[in-house]
């Protein structure tokens, strides 16, 4: 029988806290914009390099190993950072609302489900549960964000007239559209466990109370934000 939910949250209050002091300061970044939101980016996958580098650095002791993770490791993270820079507001709120979305749907769906693991000696912590939750809260977010800019309130700001025909088939799409970005974005996320355990490292380090590092918290994004930037190049 799984353990209630509010057994295993100690760290929710700690987390919480953490994740309203985050989400203020990127949001008043992007509120900003221009230059301001591009320092911001710059700073994050900067910080997050740092983060990277050392994991590779005491995962391996190779030299040629260290050279082309950290080689492989700057033009992932740069590629993503440009892209979030680059991203229109649409596409941007998006990547990171199936981010954030999919995390919350992950963590609370798999802490009161439990159930089996999908690879435990990647991440002991991640459940199929977990990755379901995820996914469909991701496509919530997709469905809901698309209605909101398309037909939503003026304050939500300029209107994209995306001119959405909600039938049956389309709100399945978007629905699967975050599914598949909560998969992408749980595949970063497995990517950066698995480069922590070869490091021998719980966090990428321990600069945020309740989440570990910056890399801990964009290993997700990172990805996701590629896709959609793909994503969406296919589509013009």
């Amino acid at each position: 029988m799984p353990v209630p939910l509010w057994v295993r949250t100690s760290d929710l209050p700690k987390r919480a806290a953490s994740a309203l002091v985050m989400l203020a300061v990127a949001g008043t970044a992007l509120w900003i914009g221009g230059v301001v939101w591009d320092a911001f980016i710059a700073l994050v996958a900067l910080v997050c390099f740092a983060e990277f580098a050392r994991l590779v650095w005491r995962a391996t002791g190779n030299p040629l190993g260290r050279a082309l993770g950290l080689l492989a490791g700057a033009g992932y993270i740069g590629t993503a950072a440009m892209v979030l820079i680059g991203l229109g507001d649409f596409l941007l709120i998006l990547a990171l609302g199936v981010t954030i979305f999919t995390d919350t749907g992950a963590y609370f769906s798999g802490r009161t489900i439990g159930g089996p693991k999908i690879a435990p000696r990647i991440s002991p912590s991640k459940t199929w549960a977990g990755l379901a939750g995820g996914m469909v809260a991701s496509g919530l977010w997709v469905i809901g964000w698309v209605l909101a800019i398309d037909r939503g309130p003026a304050w939500l700001g300029p209107r994209f007239e995306l001119g959405l025909n909600l039938g049956a088939a389309n709100v399945l799409a978007l629905l699967a559209l975050g599914g598949g970005l909560a998969i992408i974005a749980q595949m970063g996320d497995f990517f950066e466990s698995w480069l922590k355990r070869r490091a021998h490292m719980k966090d990428s380090s321990n600069l945020i109370p309740g989440h570990g590092g910056v890399f801990d918290r964009v290993d997700g994004l990172l990805p996701v934000s590629i896709a959609i930037a793909g994503l969406g190049a296919a589509l013009v």
